[in-house]
């Protein structure tokens, strides 16, 4: 089978090689960018962050499986795809190691931010030592929006740190309270108490039509001047304008952003003028988490090619 991978070949730790390692017997190839040209002679895609659309879908002549790297589907046409008989799966955060990643990942964002890594650093070359003062962790209050798989592997770990832990789930709050031990949870209707108890507001939703732009400058305005938000899940969960413009009046944290707007992002936007702590959507690009996103590809794919039923299907 030919399998068409829509990035870099050196993207997320080098995960083709590996995949084309452990798969010696199917024909790889590489677009280079987040994107693809043509579709033509590909059995599967795997689609990265690139958009698929019924236009693309109609330009294939022998797609098979459009297979994600990752949960994310949300650039994919599922009714497109599922009308055409091309079936769409994913890596669920939870059976990969990613969840885990990613809530690792927001911890380091929280301290990061908290401690001011970039006025620790400032500080240093101009050898001044005692400076800047941080900011605990504990007794502080913080919020998580999103109680799935990456949500709950945050909450579990931070309850190492002494924290009171709120959460936003849009199905059965009450019931995700419970197992996580939280000490209030709500659904998006009751984001206003949510967001003005929060010390720090985590984005760990997935990107649907119901959660797109939910964090624009409305929410701001209900949260504390001084709480800090970390987006760990898509990009578009932000409206465009509080990012491409200065930071709201009377904000004191900046943020902390693994996922963007537009990504690369443009370093020269207004928001980077700030105290952002920044990094390249690396949340999932760990050792452990490659390794389990690569079983769960390279299995679906074998199971492809031997007529199989294949795991994790979403369309």
């Amino acid at each position: 089978m030919k399998i068409l991978f829509a990035a870099r070949e050196n993207a997320w730790g080098g995960f083709l090689g590996l995949l084309k390692d452990g798969l010696p017997q199917h024909e790889f190839a590489a677009t280079g960018r987040f994107g693809f040209d043509n579709l033509k002679g590909f059995d599967v895609l795997i689609p990265t962050m690139s958009v698929m659309n019924r236009e693309h879908l109609a330009g294939s002549d022998r797609l098979q499986l459009i297979q994600q790297c990752g949960a994310g589907l949300e650039a994919v046409d599922l009714q497109a795809a599922a009308e055409m008989q091309v079936r769409v799966a994913n890596v669920p955060t939870d059976i990969s190691g990613n969840a885990d990643s990613v809530a690792e990942l927001g911890i380091y964002m929280m301290i990061g931010l908290s401690r001011d890594t970039r006025k620790m650093a400032s500080c240093l070359a101009g050898r001044q030592m005692g400076v800047p003062q941080g900011r605990a962790l504990s007794g502080k209050t913080v919020g998580i929006i999103g109680l799935g798989g990456i949500g709950r592997a945050l909450a579990r770990r931070l309850k190492a740190f002494d924290v009171h832990l709120i959460g936003i789930k849009r199905h059965d709050p009450q019931k995700a309270k419970g197992e996580l031990a939280l000490e209030w949870a709500g659904t998006p209707e009751d984001m206003e108490e949510f967001l003005g108890r929060s010390d720090y507001v985590v984005l760990c939703l997935p990107l649907t039509t119901a959660s797109r732009h939910m964090m624009g400058r409305h929410a701001f305005d209900m949260m504390k001047g001084d709480s800090m938000l970390i987006n760990l899940s898509r990009g578009d969960w932000l409206t465009g304008a509080p990012w491409r413009m200065p930071w709201p009046r009377g904000r004191s944290a900046a943020p902390g952003l693994d996922v963007f707007w537009e990504e690369p992002p443009d370093l020269a936007g207004p928001i980077f003028r700030y105290n952002v702590m920044a990094t390249p959507h690396v949340g999932g690009v760990t050792d452990v988490s490659i390794r389990g996103i690569l079983r769960a590809v390279a299995e679906n794919i074998r199971r492809l090619a031997a007529g199989q039923d294949l795991l994790h299907l979403k369309a």
